[in-house]
């Protein structure tokens, strides 16, 4: 593989996963553990969430939406509280990686958003994720662009924009629904369990040292 890009997923890559604040709330009210994951994982192309990042639908019919999907499995949740829960905290490890990456390779960001609320496109420019986009040299959100992940046709798009063959990629997301197409592609598809496997696995797959970076 001749690498020219490097792609990746935004939240649970460069923050940490909303999966632990997630747990967090299941935990402090008593919820079943991995509630809000099986909610949204339920008709993942026609539920509330993909509905939401696909901008099909706006915050306040989210909450009745994810309320309603939750109650179905016995636990109503509302999609209001869900939201805030999305953002985490910065990886600076993973930041780093990305400008290193940059400073050799063509750096894309394809991130499954909600553009109304919580999302890396939500307009705060002094925030964490307006600090980091603008790293990229080309930026897709699934509440723009009307395409989620793991459609293939969304990894695609990035591929146009970067000028750049899937083969000549590497692809980092926390999902492995959503590593899958970018390997099916050709992409070699890094699934994002923390950080220090994570820079162990981009610096295979780039020639850069960055566990010695982050270790330094």
């Amino acid at each position: 593989m001749a690498l020219e890009a490097v792609i990746w997923d935004f939240g649970g890559v460069f923050t940490t996963s909303p999966f632990e604040a997630f747990a967090r709330y299941e935990a402090e009210r008593g919820l079943p553990d991995g509630l809000i994951r099986r909610v949204n994982s339920a008709n993942p192309d026609t539920n509330a969430w993909a509905l939401f990042e696909r901008n099909e639908i706006d915050a306040a019919a989210f909450d009745g939406l994810f309320r309603a999907e939750s109650a179905a499995l016995g636990h109503p949740v509302p999609g209001s509280d869900v939201l805030p829960l999305i953002n985490g905290a910065v990886r600076p490890a993973m930041v780093a990686a990305l400008k290193a990456c940059k400073q050799r390779f063509k750096v894309g960001c394809i991130t499954n958003n909600m553009a109304s609320h919580h999302s890396p496109g939500s307009g705060e420019p002094l925030g964490v994720m307006g600090q980091i986009l603008p790293l990229f040299d080309a930026v897709i959100e699934s509440s723009k662009a009307g395409l989620r992940k793991p459609d293939p046709r969304i990894y695609l798009m990035m591929c146009d924009l970067l000028g750049v063959a899937p083969e000549n990629c590497v692809y980092l997301d926390d999902l492995g629904i959503n590593c899958k197409p970018a390997a099916a592609l050709g992409m070699r598809a890094i699934k994002v369990v923390d950080v220090d496997q994570t820079l162990a696995a981009l610096s295979a797959a780039t020639g850069l040292d960055f566990v010695a970076e982050a270790l330094s």
